[in-house]
């Protein structure tokens, strides 16, 4: 980060601006801010770039904004009934109720990533009690998903 000149380190490049930074002698990174997105609801932006002509982009937080969904619960792997999602991705189907009685072993949803389908199962018997994701919804890997009493 020391190779950064001083303003751009600390207040960034808004968008059409261009730097040039030397990485080494004779290794120069040429960086042109191309837009800035809306704000996500999980409270971030995508940044649009070129990094030496080549365009990119990345996410980043956007901490002068108030968050407007509430943080992600991760599952905790020391709870046996706490249901984590096993990877990034897609929630397509649930097949358990708020309440409803499963066994270990049954199956509790049906998760989608880059083509592929994955089915969660219940890791104990019991009860749910807590079902925080519905079809459709868009998971972190580890994220909590169901809790089993």
């Amino acid at each position: 980060m020391e190779v950064l000149p001083t303003p751009e380190f600390f207040y960034g490049i808004k968008p059409g601006e261009e730097i040039a930074v030397e990485i080494e002698p004779g290794k120069t990174l040429v960086v042109k801010c191309l837009s800035v997105g809306e704000l996500h609801p999980e409270g971030y932006r995508t940044i649009f770039f070129e990094l030496n002509g080549q365009p990119r982009e990345v996410n980043i937080t956007d901490r002068s904004l108030k968050q407007t969904t509430p943080p992600r619960q991760m599952a905790d792997a020391s709870v046996p009934g706490q249901v984590g999602s096993p990877m990034p991705g897609l929630v397509t189907s649930v097949a358990v109720d708020l309440n409803q009685q499963v066994e270990k072993g049954d199956r509790l949803l049906v998760m989608e990533a880059m083509k592929m389908q994955s089915t969660v199962y219940a890791p104990v018997s019991g009860k749910l009690v807590q079902k925080l994701v519905h079809p459709g919804q868009h998971v972190e890997a580890k994220e909590l998903l169901l809790v089993i009493e």
